[in-house]
């Protein structure tokens, strides 16, 4: 009886030590892959419907992941929406509004964009709580190795790649960055921003804009490396590629996969950046490019066994460009929405959202539920546990899971933009409003579209609805802090007259 007794009393201790080793020990934190494309339109990719450019690895992304159809970038430029992705933060509030350039463009002037301040509270520190490693492969657009916006400075445990948006118009640099030191690239100095003489070029005079170390090629080495130091260790992994962004510039053997399928002409750089023999080739060639990098990205997690343990996501920071060479009306770029990168319209400001997570997130699923860029911040927090600052987004996790039944809601998504002449515009529910050119005049009515049944924004219906207009007015009052620099503050005079 006494040795039965024993027994369970064993059983019972042996049971209780693994419930607290369990306890001590949880399940693993999953990995997270955030994948930032550069000036990449809504629809130039497969799972959007592009017919001309051929992203395999994209396409299966989103056939085992979810792909949303109603994502949004929180601002329609490179430095802000990097900011915005990072601190959770719209327009109204965040310490970066616009790409307010320092230094120039000579490897001798390099001087990045203006820093992210001293403990700013970004998604790497929010994650450093639960635990995480943090790395930045990429480009980076909020200060560099000397100032307070060093990645290092702002929650990354480790970066490599550009830190000024203006070194990253040349994908074949002399340098990049690791850690705040400078790396030497094997590759010369190349003006990308000299143009040629259309009447004379040659091909060797656009040999010119061709080096020999490719930029992209050692990000996502890397990306690799980081991976595979990490061990059984959570982390986040930040990969802001700079393509599509022009410069046009990829490697020949990627171009050579589309000469001859379209109709072009050499691109002489009269528009800006450098010049490219085969233009529509190789903005084509530098979204498979891209597209094969995710595919090798995806191959080494699933080479490591850490295909359930990590999520990967994939987005990008505005619409198609409008210079360097590109042409986003021959490949339906934005599938007919109007506006360009810099523009609060559907086509600036709607991006792409994939995200993979087997045996979490629904195979194969698509979400039509409003969501921004700035939702990322309070995401990763309920998916690490963590508390997060006083952003302005919420979680997508629900969704992202399939339980829309739990899916908070939100009443409107708010845009401020300061550039190209100030502009506002806010999405509620189908509803969306936009005004324009607020430096000039700040009296500037409101155009207000219903996406609903007018996606592409061609019919203004403000005179139908001044109730609307009305509500619009109250949300920029609620939203809007005033801006650190005179730069960005278009709003302010209203604001006192009101």
């Amino acid at each position: 009886m006494m040795k039965t007794i024993l027994k369970i009393i064993l059983c019972l201790l042996i049971v209780s030590l693994k419930g607290y080793a369990q306890n001590l020990h949880p399940k693993r934190l999953p990995n997270i892959i955030y994948i930032y494309a550069d000036d990449l339109g809504y629809a130039e990719t497969g799972p959007y419907g592009q017919k001309k450019i051929r992203t395999p690895n994209l396409d299966k992304l989103a056939k085992e992941g979810m792909k949303f159809t109603q994502h949004y970038t929180a601002t329609p430029v490179c430095a802000p929406a990097r900011c915005m992705l990072m601190t959770g933060k719209h327009g109204g509030h965040s310490y970066i509004r616009g790409n307010y350039e320092m230094g120039g463009f000579p490897d001798s002037l390099e001087g990045g964009q203006m820093p992210l301040p001293e403990r700013t509270f970004t998604i790497p520190v929010m994650l450093k709580k639960a635990g995480y490693v943090s790395a930045l492969t990429g480009k980076w657009g909020l200060g560099m190795n000397n100032s307070t916006g060093s990645p290092l400075k702002q929650g990354f445990d480790y970066y490599y790649g550009y830190l000024d948006q203006k070194q990253a118009h040349n994908f074949y640099p002399s340098h990049l960055w690791e850690n705040d030191l400078k790396v030497s690239l094997d590759n010369p100095y190349i003006n990308v921003h000299r143009p040629l003489d259309s009447t004379n070029a040659t091909d060797k005079d656009f040999e010119y804009y061709k080096g020999r170390t490719y930029s992209q090629d050692m990000i996502t080495k890397k990306a690799i490396q980081f991976i595979n130091k990490q061990g059984k260790k959570p982390f986040f992994l930040y990969m802001p590629y700079n393509i599509p962004h022009v410069s046009l510039q990829v490697p020949d053997a990627y171009t050579n996969k589309y000469v001859g399928q379209f109709k072009e002409q050499p691109y002489y750089g009269q528009q800006g950046y450098a010049p490219a023999k085969y233009p529509y080739s190789t903005y084509a060639a530098m979204i498979t490019y891209l597209d094969e990098q995710i595919g090798i990205i995806m191959a080494e997690i699933k080479k490591l066994g850490l295909d359930n343990d990590t999520i990967i996501m994939f987005s990008s920071d505005n619409g198609t460009t409008f210079n360097g060479g590109v042409n986003a009306k021959f490949f339906n770029s934005v599938d007919g929405m109007k506006g360009l990168k810099m523009d609060v319209f559907e086509g600036g400001i709607r991006e792409p959202f994939i995200a993979r997570w087997p045996g979490k997130i629904p195979a194969n699923t698509t979400s039509d539920f409003i969501s921004v860029q700035f939702d990322m911040m309070a995401t990763f927090a309920e998916i690490a546990g963590v508390e997060t600052n006083n952003t302005d987004g919420i979680s997508l996790l629900p969704t992202l899971l399939g339980k829309n039944e739990k899916q908070q809601q939100r009443e409107y998504i708010y845009w401020e933009y300061p550039e190209k002449g100030g502009q506002l515009a806010i999405r509620m529910g189908n509803w969306k409003g936009v005004r324009l050119n607020l430096w000039k005049d700040l009296n500037n009515p409101w155009m207000i579209f219903n996406l609903k049944n007018d996606r592409n924004e061609t019919e203004d219906l403000s005179s139908q609805h001044p109730e609307l207009a009305k509500r619009f007015d109250e949300i920029v009052k609620k939203e809007h802090q005033v801006s650190h620099i005179n730069e960005w503050e278009f709003l302010e005079s209203k604001m006192k007259k009101n």
